[in-house]
């Protein structure tokens, strides 16, 4: 019988008790170590594993539920529910992905992976199944400390992944190349690093830069962004196939195509706001307004309105909390480059954003 090996470690040891689950023809279902006990218990619970390493490296065997041949991973995400579901992908489609991103990358043998993102999400996983796939060496973190990144890449780690909070906390220039993703991407990302979308479903990135990888079909149907790929998941936990008949999966993300025919993602279809009628995406108001130096972090988000709906508003994190960009100056500098409904009506000064280990924005929690 194939089992599902909950891992509860972290860094180098999370990596080596995934080759020995994988060698054992396992399947492997990384947790993260942040998470307090009772969301722990209800995730077990929801994946059902058949054995549970400790964070101290006991084994603890489970009455859990087996898996199929060729079953590799088991990622936890919440979706859009907040409900725990788990994403099965096999040894293909994680190979898939590897294969197709390493190349798009130019990944090379004198390379050296950096993982410093949670191995519990796709991002931080995919890192190491890259690194095993290429044959080169991987430098595994407990997790994101901007010294020891800029440690890691000057004894020569030249690839890594981040998400944009982290990236603005290093020198990119220290790395060859760096995929970012996890959140609305700065519009001054420097040329070496790489634009991503993907999701846990698809295994990682299936998009550089809005180019659509080798091996990846995708459309846009009713304003929704789908998928078709070898690196779809195979299932979910529950055997619960998202897929359409013809294999298409329907990501839940809006998007459209540029006129040059790149990937223009617009975030959660449940993110649109509709204030008076008009559709705003908060993706394209966050990134511009992202730009402004006097603006640490912030969330465009829609609040309940009488009048119009929703109301556009910017949640946002000052630079300087003593001198806080005004609404008029927000307003103007959207108004300037998108359409006037754009324009946030209210704006709402907080100390930090909320966010997940990816760097998305909770929105529900704001």
């Amino acid at each position: 019988m194939r089992g599902l090996v909950a891992i509860a470690r972290t860094g180098q040891d999370l990596v080596d008790a995934v080759d020995a689950a994988w060698a054992e023809g396992d399947a492997v279902l990384p947790l993260d170590h942040r998470l307090p006990r009772p969301a722990v218990e209800r995730l077990l619970d929801a994946m059902a594993p058949t054995k549970l390493i400790g964070p101290d490296g006991s084994v603890e065997r489970r009455a859990g539920r087996p898996v199929e041949e060729g079953d590799a991973l088991v990622i936890a995400t919440s979706g859009s529910t907040g409900e725990p579901k788990g994403v099965v992908h096999t040894h293909a489609s994680l190979a898939a992905s590897a294969w197709t991103v390493s190349t798009a990358l130019g990944v090379r043998s004198d390379d050296r992976w950096l993982c410093c993102l949670p191995l519990s999400h796709i991002a931080g996983f995919a890192v190491i199944v890259r690194a095993r796939l290429s044959g080169i060496p991987v430098e595994v973190h407990d997790g994101f400390d901007a010294d020891a990144v800029t440690d890691a890449a000057r004894r020569g780690a030249s690839l890594t992944s981040l998400v944009p909070t982290t990236l603005r906390r290093i020198d990119p220039n220290l790395f060859r190349r760096i995929l970012v993703g996890g959140s609305a991407t700065p519009e001054d990302l420097p040329a070496h690093c790489r634009a991503t979308y993907g999701m846990t479903e698809t295994g990682s990135a299936v998009v550089l830069d809005g180019e659509v990888l080798p091996g990846v079909d995708l459309r846009i149907v009713d304003g929704e962004i789908h998928v078709r790929s070898d690196m779809l998941l195979r299932v979910y936990r529950d055997d619960s196939d998202p897929r359409l008949d013809d294999g298409w999966f329907p990501t839940g993300d809006g998007g459209e195509w540029s006129p040059e025919g790149r990937l223009v993602v617009h975030g959660r279809r449940g993110d649109m706001i509709v204030t008076g009628g008009e559709n705003v995406w908060p993706a394209p108001v966050e990134a511009l307004l992202s730009a402004r130096a006097d603006i640490a972090e912030v969330a465009v988000i829609g609040r309940p309105d009488a009048e119009w709906g929703a109301v556009v508003t910017a949640v946002l994190v000052p630079t300087d909390p003593g001198s806080p960009p005004s609404l008029e100056e927000l307003r103007d500098d959207v108004r300037a480059v998108l359409a006037p409904w754009c324009a946030p009506r209210r704006l709402e000064l907080v100390d930090r954003l909320p966010r997940t280990a990816l760097g998305k924005v909770v929105r529900s929690q704001l």
